[in-house]
């Protein structure tokens, strides 16, 4: 064996060294094929940690808090509500319109307190009693905490319960959801279900889109069966909103309804596999969403027609931004359209930045007005290439609970309000 060929062997016996002793937490995890968080950075991330990378640390203490509170709660059901749904299945879904109030006092013969009328923006307390609706929202923030939670440090009890939150939810039949929709938002005493409802899951529902793919990354306790199974929900969920009535009427709604209409179709087809109708969604979001909804100096004119101006300027652009990072994965941009005014998404963040660096009062009406709602969509923008937005960056107020962008770049409504 000559000389060179015997330092060949040495190196590569040296490196198959090494590698045997580099701790598991730093080997090579893999990209989870994420609908909206880009699956790549999160590599990227989890090996920035293995590395000690002290700003990566701090938030991951924060999201590891978060996921260490939910192992000691749920898992929650459908089927616990004290009345079922209209139809008489407690496996369906049942929510109660929040802005809706009953005029009369409950008596034996109008239990309810009927009619009811709507006060805009006022939630009315009784809605998150006797329905699913809270727990839910439990479902989808404790999966999504803990299934990051697992990837970036590997601890089994996060994989597991996120695993059991997850199969007692959708997948178990005494306790699974049935996949639809149909008593979403019901007003007592007027209807039995709405379309506009649908906002319960596509606000949220995309995060447990995101986490299902990455517990898929060889999650403990995550099962090819319990994959099998969330597959099969997901498609017929699809299903329902492609096809049922409430769902069509809510892919025809003109304000943000409609935008989170599209990114929960968008990321179902991308998780289900048909990335042709992910794509299509995109791209039609441009002149079918865009082009209306957002006005030439940047406002969201149905938007600021609320009570809650602020909150649903930013709550649209969460909508807007999921939707835009899904078109990464897809191969739109839909950062850089601009519409026939010259209408655009980074300019529709560009006017949120006085009043989110605080520069500047925010100028149209605000029940509760939450600085802090606007960070993610402003990092988005600076993500995508907005200088403003990345200027703005060390003004930005930091919510409740910490801030999580760093291990999770993806917008979420931070000063969510239900409904």
């Amino acid at each position: 064996m000559s000389g060179r060929s015997r330092a060949a062997v040495l190196l590569a016996a040296v490196v198959t060294l090494a590698a045997a002793l580099v701790p598991s937490a730093q080997a090579a995890p893999r990209a989870p094929d994420t609908a909206v968080l880009d699956g790549a950075r999160l590599q990227r991330t989890k090996l920035r940690l293995a590395q000690g990378d002290p700003q990566l640390r701090r938030a991951l203490g924060e999201l590891t808090t978060r996921a260490d509170n939910w192992l000691t709660q749920g898992p929650w059901t459908v089927v616990d509500k004290p009345k079922p749904a209209p139809g008489g299945d407690l496996h369906d879904y049942l929510s109660q319109a929040p802005y809706w109030w009953p005029t009369q006092a409950p008596t034996a013969g109008n239990p309810w307190g009927c009619p009811y009328v709507q006060r805009d923006g006022q939630r009315n307390p009784e809605v998150d009693s006797g329905t699913d609706r809270q727990d839910v929202e439990k479902v989808f923030d404790s999966t999504y905490d803990l299934s990051l939670a697992w990837y970036y440090t590997g601890k089994r009890a996060y994989a597991e319960k996120a695993s059991q939150v997850l199969r007692t939810w959708f997948l178990d039949p005494a306790t699974r959801m049935n996949p639809n929709l149909d008593h979403a938002q019901f007003i007592p005493c007027r209807y039995d279900g709405r379309a506009i409802g649908i906002i319960d899951f596509s606000q949220s529902y995309t995060s447990v889109v995101d986490a299902l793919a990455i517990l898929g990354t060889g999650a403990p306790g995550w099962t090819k069966a319990d994959r099998t199974g969330m597959s099969r929900w997901n498609s017929d969920f699809l299903g329902w909103l492609k096809n049922s009535a409430f769902g069509k009427e809510e892919g025809a709604a003109a304000n943000n309804h409609g935008t989170f209409y599209d990114l929960q179709l968008a990321a179902l087809a991308y998780a289900t596999g048909d990335r042709a109708l992910a794509r299509r969604t995109v791209l039609d979001a441009r002149t079918g969403r865009i082009d209306p909804q957002i006005a030439a100096d940047g406002s969201q004119p149905q938007e600021l027609a609320r009570t809650r101006s602020w909150h649903y300027s930013t709550f649209d652009l969460v909508a807007y931004t999921r939707l835009a990072a899904i078109g990464r994965h897809v191969g739109v941009n839909l950062w850089a359209y601009q519409g026939p005014y010259g209408q655009g998404l980074f300019k529709a963040v560009d006017y949120l930045l006085p009043a989110a660096t605080g520069s500047a009062a925010w100028p149209h009406p605000e029940l509760e007005f939450h600085r802090y709602a606007a960070s993610d969509v402003v990092r988005a923008a600076a993500d995508a290439g907005d200088k403003a937005a990345r200027q703005a960056g060390p003004k930005l107020e930091a919510p409740p609970g910490g801030d999580l962008w760093a291990l999770r770049p993806a917008a979420e409504q931070l000063d969510s309000i239900a409904g």
